[in-house]
This record gives structure tokens, sequence and C-alpha cells, in this order.
């Protein structure tokens, strides 16, 4: 970490296109409508996951990767978090992306990059549409409350407090 505020990324990534998917696209759009962060703090809709992360994560200290998560064994709609590294090569955690967070970050180590990473995800009810649709099934639009109180928690921790926007009729 820099020797001044660390540099902080909330990463949220998926596909709008594809139900459930799109919970971290959703979890930017809430965090940006709703709050004004400090300069120290970027809130980045990521899109699907690969190593074009590299660029951002290179000028971030800390970050939390936001995404839905499937094969928790919890229900749908369960906020659950967890260190990259706790996914193992096997499982399926990120069903529409071709790259694992961890393999991104296994990257980033070999090009010099000092990162904290954290991830918070959302069980899922259904990412696998027939065709696409916009939108979160009911259990995970459910979960973004909580999902977004877990997220002002995991600033805290770092001395951020985003302060929240009024809201003009």
């Amino acid at each position: 970490m820099s020797s001044t505020q660390p540099k902080i990324g909330i990463l949220c990534v998926g596909n709008v296109l594809l139900l459930d998917e799109g919970f971290g696209p959703r979890i930017a759009q809430e965090l940006k409508e709703r709050y004004e962060f400090p300069d120290n703090v970027e809130v980045l809709d990521s899109g699907t996951m690969g190593m074009a992360l590299l660029a951002d994560l290179k000028r971030l200290d800390i970050v939390l990767m936001v995404d839905a998560v499937d094969n928790t064994g919890e229900t749908p709609g369960t906020v659950v978090t967890f260190l990259p590294e706790e996914i193992t090569p096997y499982q399926a955690f990120h069903g529409a992306h071709d790259t694992r967070f961890i393999d991104v970050l296994q990257a980033a180590a070999l090009l010099g990059y000092e990162i904290d990473a954290h991830c918070l995800g959302v069980q899922i009810l259904n990412m696998h549409p027939p065709k696409h649709i916009i939108g979160l099934t009911e259990p995970v639009e459910a979960s973004v409350p909580f999902a977004l109180e877990c997220i002002l928690g995991f600033l805290k921790r770092y001395g951020v407090q985003p302060i929240p926007k009024t809201v003009q009729n």
C-alpha cells in the first residue's frame, strides 16, 4: 500500500443481459447514484471479468470484487463474502466469465502489483436465461440493500465514510 491513503476499488463485474449475472453492475449503479466517494475510492462497473481488469488493478491497493456467484450451497439471494483464494480451481463461481478473479490477481502479482483483495457475491437463482433479460430475479433483487450495507461496512474498515447524495424530486 502507498504511504498516503490507500486507493480502494469496488470492482463490480457481470453481464446485465443475463438476469442475476447483472448483480455487479446493479450494485455499481446503486453506489454511484446514492453516494459521493472520496478521491481515493473508485466504483467501477467492470463488465465481465477478464485480464482487462489489470489496468484498474495497477492503480489500486485494496479491491472489493462484487459479483454474482453460484454453487455456494446457500439459498438464492444470500450475500456471501470470501477471499479470492478460497475459490478452488474447479468451482464454477463465475459461469459467465472466462477468467476467475484469482487468475487476474495472480497475473497482477507477476506484474508487481500488491493488492489486498476481497470478494462479495450473491447466490444467484438464474443467470442462464433462454434469451437476454435485463433485471434481477426477486431473491437477488431483494439482496441489494444488504449488499450495499456490507460494502459500506467494508469501506468503513478502511476509514471511508461515503456521503449520501440528496435525492431531488
